[in-house]
C-alpha cells in the first residue's frame, strides 16, 4: 500500500532538510519516509506552493531552500542537557530573523529550556520553533511536575493563582544558589504573546494589553508548556526590556516590578483582607519600586489598603509603592491609609 505523506508532519523537519539536502531533497524524503518518488515530488510541489520551500535551478536539477514559513521541532533528554547547544546546532542555522528578534528568541529559548532542565523534574523536553512572514513562535514543553506545582511546593503556596502572582513579580527561584529568577520573567516581557500551561491551569500575557497577566484556557497535559511569539517587525529589543525593569535604566539591576492585582482577586471579587495584602507584599523588599496595578479589581477594603500602604510601607520605607489604575474610592482609601 503506498505511503501517504502528511504535510503537517513534513513541516516539522522539512526546513532543516532543505538546508542539508538542497540538491537531493526528493531522495531524502524517499529515504526518510519510505514514500515513492512520485509521492515525494508531489509533496515538494505542495510545500513550495504553501511557502514552506523555495525552488530554484532547472527542472532536471532543482535546488530547494527554506521558504517564508519555517519550522524545526526536536525532543531532548533533560539529563545533562546544555541549552545553548540545541540552539546553535539544531535551530539557529535554519531561520532568517532580524538580528534583534534573533537575540530575543535565543534568550527565550535558552532560558526556557534551562528551566525545564533545572526545575521541571521531568525526563524530556520538546522544542518547536516556527517562523511565519510576521512572527517567530517558540513552544517548549516538558513532562515534569508543572511549573505551578513546583512553585507551590517550594514556597508553601496553596494554589496556582497565587503561584502565578509570585511568578509575575519576577526574581522567583527555588534554587537561589544557581538562579536569580529572571529567566521566565524576562522571556515573558520580550514576547508579544506569552502563554503558560501547567497543572490544568493557564495564564497569558499580551504585550498590547495594560492589564498584564490574565487567566487563560488550560490544555490538559502533563508538565509545562510555554509559548512565546515575537513580531518580526517589533521595535522591542532585549536591552530595552532589561532597562525597563532597572530603576537607573542600566538594565543591570532588576529592582522594580509590577503587581497585577487581578491575579489575586477573581472577577467580581473584592480585596478586603490583610492576608491578601500580605500576599501582595511577599518578597517586595527585594525591589526598590513596585507598581500596584488595580486594573480589573472591582473593590477594595480598609484592611487591605491599611496593611499594604501603611503597615508594610512603614516597615519597608526603602520600597516605593506606586498604585495605578485605581477607582476614585480606591484612591481615597489608599490616601487615608497613608496619612493614618
Amino acid at each position: 500500500m503506498p505511503i501517504r505523506l502528511s504535510i503537517d508532519q513534513l513541516t516539522l523537519w522539512i526546513t532543516a532538510a532543505a538546508n542539508e539536502h538542497s540538491l537531493d531533497l526528493a531522495s531524502h524524503i524517499e529515504d526518510r519516509t519510505g514514500a515513492s518518488r512520485r509521492a515525494s515530488l508531489a509533496a515538494l510541489r505542495r510545500l513550495v506552493d504553501a511557502g514552506w520551500l523555495a525552488r530554484s535551478g532547472s527542472d532536471r536539477h532543482p535546488v530547494y531552500s527554506p521558504g517564508a514559513l519555517r519550522q524545526v521541532a526536536r525532543s531532548y533528554t533533560l539529563h545533562g542537557l546544555q541549552e545553548d547547544l540545541p540552539w546553535q546546532r539544531d535551530f539557529a542555522p535554519h531561520f532568517a530573523l532580524p538580528p534583534s528578534v534573533a537575540r530575543m528568541i535565543r534568550h527565550g529559548f535558552t532560558e526556557l529550556v534551562n528551566n525545564a532542565a533545572d526545575h521541571s523534574g521531568g525526563s524530556s523536553v520538546t522544542v518547536s520553533l516556527r517562523q511565519t512572514p510576521s512572527h517567530v513562535q517558540l513552544l517548549v514543553s516538558d513532562d515534569g511536575c508543572g511549573v505551578f506545582a513546583n512553585i507551590c511546593r517550594a514556597f508553601g503556596i496553596e494554589d496556582a493563582q497565587h503561584a502565578m502572582l509570585e511568578l509575575s513579580k519576577g526574581r522567583l527561584t527555588s534554587q537561589p544558589e544557581q538562579h536569580t529568577g529572571r529567566g521566565l520573567f524576562f522571556s515573558s516581557q520580550l514576547a508579544d504573546v506569552f502563554d503558560i500551561h501547567a497543572n490544568n491551569t493557564a495564564f497569558q500575557r499580551r504585550a498590547w494589553e495594560s492589564a498584564g497577566w490574565q487567566a487563560g484556557r488550560p490544555m490538559p497535559r502533563q508538565g509545562s508548556s510555554i509559548y512565546m511569539a515575537i513580531a518580526l517587525d517589533t521595535q522591542r529589543t532585549l536591552d530595552q526590556v532589561l532597562e525597563a525593569w532597572s530603576m537607573d535604566g542600566s538594565g543591570i539591576e532588576f529592582d522594580q516590578t509590577v503587581i497585577a492585582l487581578r491575579l489575586l482577586a477573581g472577577p467580581g471579587q473584592a480585596l478586603d483582607s490583610r492576608a491578601q495584602a500580605r500576599r501582595v507584599a511577599a518578597r517586595l523588599p527585594q525591589f526598590k519600586r513596585a507598581e500596584i496595578n488595580f486594573d480589573g479589581v472591582s473593590d477594595v477594603g480598609h484592611g487591605f489598603t491599611d496593611e499594604l500602604f501603611r503597615v508594610f510601607a512603614r516597615a519597608h520605607p526603602q520600597v516605593e509603592l506606586l498604585p495605578t489604575h485605581m477607582t476614585a474610592r480606591t484612591a481615597a482609601l489608599i490616601k487615608s491609609a497613608q496619612s493614618a
